[in-house]
């Protein structure tokens, strides 16, 4: 199997209730065979059932970590775009309340391609790359969105090789195609053109 984020060839690593996972040992990721994906209607039903409540505290709580890096790095002089934002993006209605200037796009739910004409002193992307069919393609575009100097803020769980992967929830999701091991940060800086990455907890922050 072909990996879609560095196309090299990745072996067949486990098997989930017929869904088929393969792990790649240049770029140290995991992914769903294409045949387990959702259908596209069935992927847009499924994130409608998101509990997206932006005045929920738990919710605002999950998505702080993004913002406050947004908050410590950058002013509302800063242009912002939240990439990804589901049904309604929390980070989005943190960083308004503060007079930051963001918007939002989503394939699904914001689907504004002229937001994407443009480029960004920061991009958010809060529980996003793990749903991406086309992570080279998807990461490059995120990389021509940025002005130079910008961030990419990411949000996601890692695998790791000592991680039970028959336990882990995160792959139960089935909307959850590839997932990202911490040297496939360290692959993506390299080969996308990022300058530099730094990883902490859950959020990897890449510059450009």
């Amino acid at each position: 199997m072909k990996c879609p984020l560095c196309a090299d060839i990745a072996n067949h690593f486990y098997t989930h209730k017929h869904r088929e996972f393969y792990f790649c040992s240049t770029c140290f990721s995991v992914f769903l065979d294409i045949k387990n994906y959702l259908s596209e209607s069935d992927e847009k039903k499924h994130y409608e059932f998101h509990n997206n409540d932006v005045n929920d505290k738990g919710y605002q709580q999950f998505a702080s970590p993004i913002v406050k890096i947004v908050l410590n790095d950058f002013t509302p002089k800063h242009s912002g775009l939240d990439f990804g934002a589901g049904t309604n993006s929390v980070i989005v209605k943190l960083l308004k309340d503060k007079k930051y200037n963001i918007v939002e796009y989503d394939p699904f739910f914001f689907n504004h391609p002229e937001v994407l004409e443009k480029q960004y002193d920061y991009i958010t992307c809060c529980e996003v790359i793990e749903h991406f069919h086309h992570p080279f393609e998807e990461f490059k575009k995120l990389y021509n969105l940025l002005k130079p100097g910008g961030k990419l803020i990411c949000m996601t769980d890692f695998f790791s090789e000592t991680q039970n992967f028959d336990t882990w929830y995160y792959k139960n999701d089935h909307s959850h195609v590839f997932f990202y091991h911490p040297k496939t940060m360290e692959w993506i800086t390299k080969n996308i053109g990022f300058s530099s990455y730094t990883i902490e907890g859950r959020v990897t922050v890449f510059e450009r």
